[in-house]
């Protein structure tokens, strides 16, 4: 008797070849069968955009495409660089819808509600599964916009129950430009939006590893729109904050930025707000939403690895042994697990999870934008 295979419900494929079209000719290799139906990448921003979305076209024609540039890859042997990795999902277990939000500062709730309408009924016309309770989106938005915020919003009105989460477009931490990939094309200041149904049980979770310190500063003067913060405590920002984590001001960094950033409480909870740059003026930019009145708190680190542990091993608990986590992890975690040696372990542990995605500039969780969190899906095997 002949035995048959079968491709798996997804599969997942990475490259570090630097010429687009081989890259994009190396992904289709390995993801390629007849019940493709979409593919979601992510790649350094090193690479020739223009040419590499006309090679994934060219090579994966009739397949739905979608995803954005990162500043770090996760692939299935952990984390990378200056490569592209994706997750290619069969059409037998998940129906996935994309569009476009074309201009972010102009986005309205009701441009929300017609983007939804549009992919809830896509998803509907597959009949895989009823939408309740078998359906999350993925959202994936240019990380130097600075409206992630607003279209954050205007979604979330219109999911209602269905979990949301996903990641801001990286560009390599060189914060100049950050674009997702949609219908061919990488484009700046916009966004893309991912319904995916599927009968296959899921967890839509962040978490993140800081803890409250002693130290508050309060925002005396700052624009919401820059997101740039003038004064804490009524003096220079930067000033305030090297004194609250004792540090000079001249020893700022992106390294002191990401093993001591602020938090502002929301209920019970502490939501990181990571900080960007020190500007000449002593102000500090920072990649999330900041407003004039909000107490912000120094914040002290906990175990990094071991937050992402309890949080991938609750989730598996819940749905069983995984067949992919989809994960938003943000570059700064990243460069502290490199300050603080443990870059090696959590990528490996990454790894045996089968996490796969990529290293964002915020993420994003029920219409929230965060910082400094692990941000994902963890997708159950099919009921064997």
């Amino acid at each position: 008797m002949t035995s048959v295979s079968t491709p798996p419900a997804v599969q997942v494929a990475s490259s570090g070849i630097r010429a687009p079209s081989l890259a994009a000719r190396d992904l289709a290799s390995q993801l390629l069968h007849e019940y493709l139906g979409h593919v979601l990448f992510f790649c350094s921003a090193e690479y020739d955009l223009a040419q590499l979305g006309l090679a994934l076209e060219r090579e994966f024609a009739g397949v739905g495409l979608s995803g954005c540039t990162s500043a770090g890859e996760i692939t299935a042997q952990g984390y990378d660089r200056g490569s592209i990795t994706a997750i290619g999902f069969d059409r037998r277990y998940f129906a996935i819808k994309s569009a476009l939000i074309g201009e972010m500062d102009r986005f309205t709730l009701r441009d929300a509600q017609s983007v939804i309408d549009d992919l809830l009924s896509g998803c509907r016309g597959r009949k895989l599964a009823p939408i309740k309770g078998n359906t999350f989106a993925l959202t994936l938005l240019d990380g130097l916009s600075s409206r992630e915020e607003l279209v954050l919003a205007a979604l979330n009105s219109v999911l209602g129950s269905i979990p949301q989460f996903g990641g801001s477009a990286g560009d390599d931490e060189h914060l100049a430009d950050t674009y997702v990939f949609h219908q061919g094309r990488f484009h700046a200041g916009a966004a893309t939006v991912l319904l995916i149904n599927t009968p296959l049980d899921f967890r839509v979770f962040t978490t993140h590893h800081l803890v409250e310190g002693s130290e508050k500063l309060v925002v005396t003067h700052a624009s919401s729109d820059t997101r740039t913060v003038y004064e804490l405590n009524a003096e220079p920002a930067a000033e305030a904050y090297a004194r609250a984590v004792g540090v000079t001001v001249d020893a700022l960094s992106r390294e002191v930025f990401a093993l001591q950033p602020l938090g502002v409480k929301i209920g019970s909870n502490y939501f990181v707000r990571s900080i960007q740059r020190v500007n000449p003026d002593k102000s500090l930019t920072f990649y999330c939403a900041v407003e004039t009145g909000i107490v912000m708190t120094a914040m002290a680190q906990g175990s990094l690895l071991g937050a992402v542990r309890d949080q991938l091993e609750d989730s598996e608990r819940v749905v069983g042994k995984p067949l992919v986590t989809i994960g938003c992890d943000c570059f700064l975690r990243r460069l502290e697990s490199e300050l603080t040696g443990q870059s090696e372990a959590v990528s490996g542990f990454l790894s045996r999870h089968k996490v796969v995605g990529f290293n964002t500039y915020g993420e994003q969780y029920n219409g929230m934008h965060i910082n400094q969190t692990f941000t994902g899906v963890v997708i159950g095997q099919p009921d064997r």
